[in-house]
């Protein structure tokens, strides 16, 4: 359908130029053509320079097109940093937008917020060349935003470290930005797991910051440290977490605006939250080896436990799960389940 009208409007504009018939058959040929292609994406050639480079239809970017008065203009429905920084396709716009004047102050989102909210920032950063390394640099360092828990938990990422930019974090805590009690996120929640064990760790908690701050709400979208230490399987971070906040074994606060606590054996048990069989099988290992009860009942609902939510998932962890603590009395268990601990 839509081959016949791009081809009955090419014909009619076609017939027009033929034709020679004025300017007033001109201007209804025209018409009629932009009432034929109405709802079809704006031609390439008709768009910005700005425009165009975001547009992956258009083609690869070419460095050097952009003009400084398309830049400045910023006539898209959503800031043109944003667009480029979220998308690791446009990276290569990035740097070019900010040397013709891109302000991030201009975007409703901090750009680096979008695009660590996108979930996969930590994998592109491992293809991204020095140039848009640099630019990601400067946005981190020239938008106050940007300091956010799920841009500090990229900034940290393996990714981030082999290619120097979870240096930002030290500058920022050399500059007094991460200070306890400022922000509205703790840093020690918002490090990426494999990070725990760095300076600029042991450097918070020296400033202030603690695990058990780290474990309430926050502004950001990405999961907590806990939570991603555990749905990852880092047995060190693990480790780091239960040394500081032991309780964290058998039941984590809300955050992210739950209003219940949960149980990490629980969680573990989903095949969506941790695929792989192996890994699965080794958390509830390690969460049992350091004192996890999956005979405490779900806070979400009182009249099932850990065991019998195994039991009704059919899971293979189940053994396992029903042959400990078989020897602790009912009544024990009951008033365990009570007191939420």
């Amino acid at each position: 359908m839509n081959f016949l009208r791009h081809g009955a409007a090419g014909l009619a504009l076609l017939t027009g130029v033929l034709l020679g018939s004025g300017c007033t058959t001109g201007m209804v040929l025209m018409h009629l053509h932009d009432k034929l292609t109405e709802g079809d994406p704006v031609p390439c050639a008709r768009l910005s320079s700005v425009e165009r480079a975001l547009q992956s239809r258009c083609g690869p970017f070419v460095p050097g097109s952009l003009r400084t008065k398309d830049v400045l203009a910023e006539a898209q429905p959503e800031c043109s940093l944003t667009l480029a920084a979220r998308d690791a396709q446009f990276w290569p716009v990035l740097p070019e937008l900010l040397a013709r004047g891109a302000l991030p102050e201009r975007c409703a989102q901090a750009p680096l917020v979008a695009l660590a909210q996108t979930g996969s920032a930590c994998a592109q950063l491992s293809i991204a060349l020095p140039t848009e390394v640099e630019a990601i640099r400067w946005l981190a360092k020239a938008d106050a935003r940007s300091v956010h828990h799920d841009v500090m938990r990229v900034l940290s990422c393996p990714q981030a470290r082999a290619n120097g930019l979870s240096k930002v974090l030290d500058e920022w805590l050399a500059e007094g930005l991460l200070q306890p009690g400022r922000l509205p996120f703790n840093p020690l929640g918002a490090l990426h797991p494999s990070h725990l064990g760095s300076a600029l760790a042991l450097q918070l908690e020296a400033q202030g910051h603690s695990a058990s701050t780290a474990l309430g709400a926050y502004d950001g979208r990405l999961p907590s440290g806990f939570e991603t230490a555990l749905q990852s399987g880092d047995l060190f971070a693990l480790d780091w977490w239960l040394k500081r906040t032991p309780t964290l074994v058998n039941q984590v606060p809300p955050s992210l605006g739950g209003n219940l606590p949960w149980r990490p054996l629980a969680r573990v048990l989903t095949p969506a939250y941790m695929p792989d069989p192996v890994d699965q099988r080794r958390a509830v290992e390690y969460l049992l080896e350091h004192g996890a009860d999956p005979w405490l009942r779900l806070p979400h609902d009182p009249k099932r436990t850990v065991v019998s939510l195994a039991r009704e998932m059919n899971s293979p962890l189940l053994p396992l799960l029903d042959t400990t603590h078989r020897s602790v009395q009912p009544l024990k268990h009951a008033l365990v389940s009570a007191t939420g601990n």
